[in-house]
Order: structure tokens, then C-alpha cells, then sequence
């Protein structure tokens, strides 16, 4: 017989991560920064599907940008007035930003007025 421990087959159950530690209670978090948060990511990947990130042309898929500019438009022009113009502004300028960088990368630009999110902005001129 051997003095050597029998080997285990089971492993001890990982503790699970200390959330609390990780991340910030949502109910602590004010509804101007989730907002912002959530243009910022909105704009983040319309961009990106316009082609505007590094190796563009690989990721560009114009009909995905406009789902997410026509989802920004909405959540700009609802939260503007609850969210205040120090915060609305640049939001309000990076959508115009992307409206325009849409029209640009289209082969057939929308009119004007019907491009993505100008039911919510009007129609967006360079």
C-alpha cells in the first residue's frame, strides 16, 4: 500500500463570483447614466455597420445601421427632456453624425425625411 493520498475525482465546486463586488445594484444607478450608456452602445455599433470602424468595409451592413439609428433616434428624442441638454446635446449631434454617414454610405440615399430615425429627428441635411 501506498502513503500517497487517494486521488479525487471530484473537484470542488468554483465560487461563484462576488457580484456585489463587480458590479454596482442597477437601482443605484441614475437613468441618465443607463441612458447614455445605452446611446453610447447604440452609436458604438452604427458605426460599425456603416463601416466606420478599423477594417470597415468587413463589418458594413447598412441594414443593420439603420435598425440601430432608427432605436437611437427613438431613445434620443423620447429621453431628451427627461435626461437634460448638458446630456442630450452630444447624444443628439452623434445621431445626426450617423444619419449622415448613412446617406453618405448609401448607393440610393434616402429622401429626405425618410431616412433612418427622421421620423423621430425630421429630415437630416449636411
Amino acid at each position: 500500500m501506498s502513503d500517497a493520498p487517494a486521488p479525487t475525482h471530484a473537484s470542488a465546486p468554483a465560487a461563484a463570483p462576488d457580484f456585489d463586488d463587480l458590479t454596482r445594484d442597477i437601482a443605484d444607478v441614475p437613468a441618465v447614466e443607463v441612458i447614455t450608456t445605452v446611446a453610447v452602445h447604440l452609436m458604438s455599433a452604427a458605426a460599425v455597420n456603416l463601416g466606420l470602424a478599423e477594417e470597415g468595409e468587413q463589418h458594413k451592413d447598412l441594414d443593420e445601421a439603420r435598425k440601430l439609428i432608427q432605436a437611437l433616434a427613438g431613445l434620443v428624442s423620447a429621453s431628451a427632456t427627461e435626461i437634460s441638454s448638458f446630456h442630450a446635446a452630444p447624444l443628439r449631434d452623434g445621431l445626426k453624425s450617423l444619419q449622415l454617414a448613412f446617406r453618405e454610405a448609401s448607393v440610393v440615399p434616402d429622401e429626405p425625411g425618410q431616412g433612418p430615425g427622421e421620423k423621430f429627428t425630421g429630415p437630416v441635411y449636411g
